[in-house]
């Protein structure tokens, strides 16, 4: 099987486009901007969100499902809101089609304007605080954590799969509480789970941090962050969450009776994470022969590839498989027996290396005789011949499991190797354009220098890092005093 990829050093960013439709993960639709997720690429996505569902649920949050459209006069309640993503909105004018008078196809029927335009949503608090208001009279009422699973349109000029693209999938927290510290902790607190997710699950190391005024979220107070280091050395925004402090129950006049009688405006939250996390995914730990998926993330975690020449050496495997596969599925580990007489066993094992799945198992007759299988991990490649004996099955689930930390231990140490802290604006610039990755520098807190440094350079301030210590210094760009180092990177 000719994988067909280029080198990441070739071109990446072919790299990454080959591979995610060679892998069977996307491919663009007629639509443009838009991508179809194929059932492979689908299946991690799913399992990201049932794992993502669970630390929700775990947390307290319930799901809801609110419209696709939002009224245009939604939008405009909340100045700030509006103007962050009126250029990336799409927007329904008409109801209805009819077949054109001179045959050729169908038009916009020009009767059926809608009195008030639909804006196909980009994010959803308009609508769902518009539903609160209704929702929330008391303090009893509160507080309100709501979570949907959805899809969301932002028009793009330039996409890319799963990266960036008009329409992608999502989930967006929205919750309501009855004071500012609840609400600024439930921000903090949906940074930690998605952080959480992306190290434990994802194998990603991930920098926690805050957003700087300009690069907050529309009609927030504060922006928090996770930011993650590609293997290019550019830097990838894997969640946010914002405290959106009164803003949008004003916007909506969203009160609350309180406990003493008085009637207050509740405080906000918002979160989300996207399916550009399957970008992260594959960017972050694949190589020039495919995907590589940790553990906790592959749909197929074993594969077991047969090797026979005459259908009694197959049925002979088969039965042996068949026992192994019920035990390995009672340790909660995913099997799949390609039992496919279509494709030659190299074939097969290509297949399986382009697709990321973590361990390969291969049986043939030499094998039954010595109660044996070889092994073969997809992270380092490495083979091992083992015996099935008991203790195989538990073998297998430890080799996952130590697969899965050593994903993450290699992606911890890029970003140590790949991250340099500058004092002087020369340096800087040499290091973000080769070999780039993470810049600690100096800052002076204004927007004038994070333009100019952004304009000249294209680094952009990702986040200032939580718990960071306070450190006297100079701004790299103008020597004015600075209290703190902030993260600079090129970025997706």
């Amino acid at each position: 099987m000719g994988k067909g990829i280029p080198s990441r050093q070739e071109d990446y960013s072919a790299w990454y486009n080959e591979l995610v439709k060679k892998a069977d993960l996307a491919e663009p639709s007629d639509v443009r901007g838009c991508m179809v997720i194929k059932p492979y690429g689908f299946s991690i996505w799913e399992k990201m969100q049932a794992e993502l569902d669970r630390m929700f649920k775990e947390t307290g949050h319930t799901n809801a499902y609110f419209p696709l459209f939002i009224p245009k006069s939604y939008l405009s309640k909340e100045a700030e809101h509006v103007e962050g993503f009126a250029k990336e909105c799409a927007v329904v004018t008409h109801h209805r089609l009819k077949n054109a008078e001179d045959g050729s196809g169908v038009v916009v029927d020009p009767a059926a304007k809608l009195e008030e335009e639909l804006i196909v949503r980009p994010t959803s608090e308009t609508v769902i605080w518009n539903s609160y208001r209704n929702w929330i009279q008391s303090y009893r009422d509160l507080p309100l954590l709501i979570n949907q699973w959805a899809n969301v349109v932002r028009w793009e000029m330039r996409t890319r799969l799963f990266l960036r693209t008009t329409e992608f999938l999502w989930q967006e927290g929205h919750t309501a509480h009855a004071t500012r510290q609840e609400a600024v902790d439930e921000t903090e607190q949906m940074l930690e789970v998605y952080a959480t997710f992306v190290e434990q699950f994802m194998a990603i190391p991930v920098i926690r941090g805050l957003k700087t005024p300009s690069e907050r979220f529309a009609g927030a107070e504060e922006t928090y962050c996770i930011e993650a280091l590609m293997q290019d050395g550019k830097a990838l925004q894997a969640g946010t969450s914002h405290f959106l402090g009164q803003n949008f129950a004003k916007a909506f006049d969203v009160k609350f009776a309180t406990k003493e009688g008085g009637l207050e405006h509740v405080w906000g939250t918002s979160w989300g994470v996207s399916t550009r996390l399957m970008g992260a995914l594959i960017m972050a730990h694949s190589d020039d022969n495919g995907l590589v998926l940790p553990p906790k993330l592959a749909p197929i975690q074993v594969v077991i590839v047969p090797i026979f020449r005459t259908e009694e050496q197959f049925n002979a495997i088969s039965q042996k498989v068949n026992l192994l596969k019920a035990e390995l599925q009672q340790l909660g580990i995913s099997v799949k027996f390609d039992s496919r007489d279509t494709h030659k066993p190299g074939w097969k094992f290509a297949e399986y290396e382009l697709k990321g799945v973590p361990v390969r198992l291969a049986i043939g007759p030499r094998d039954l005789e010595n109660n044996t299988a070889e092994v073969a991990r997809r992270d380092t490649l490495e083979k091992q011949t083992m015996a099935m004996d008991e203790q195989f099955p538990q073998k297998i689930q430890d080799l996952l499991t130590e697969m899965q930390d050593s994903i993450y231990q290699k992606a911890h140490t890029f970003q140590q190797e790949n991250s340099q802290r500058v004092d002087d604006y020369e340096a800087f610039k040499k290091v973000i354009e080769q070999p780039g990755g993470f810049v600690y520098a100096h800052w002076d807190g204004t927007e004038e220098t994070e333009t100019k440094i952004k304009e000249e350079t294209k680094a952009t301030i990702r986040c200032i890092p939580l718990n960071a210590e306070a450190e006297e210094g100079q701004c790299i760009y103008s020597g004015k005093p600075s209290t703190r180092r902030v993260l600079f990177a090129k970025a997706y």
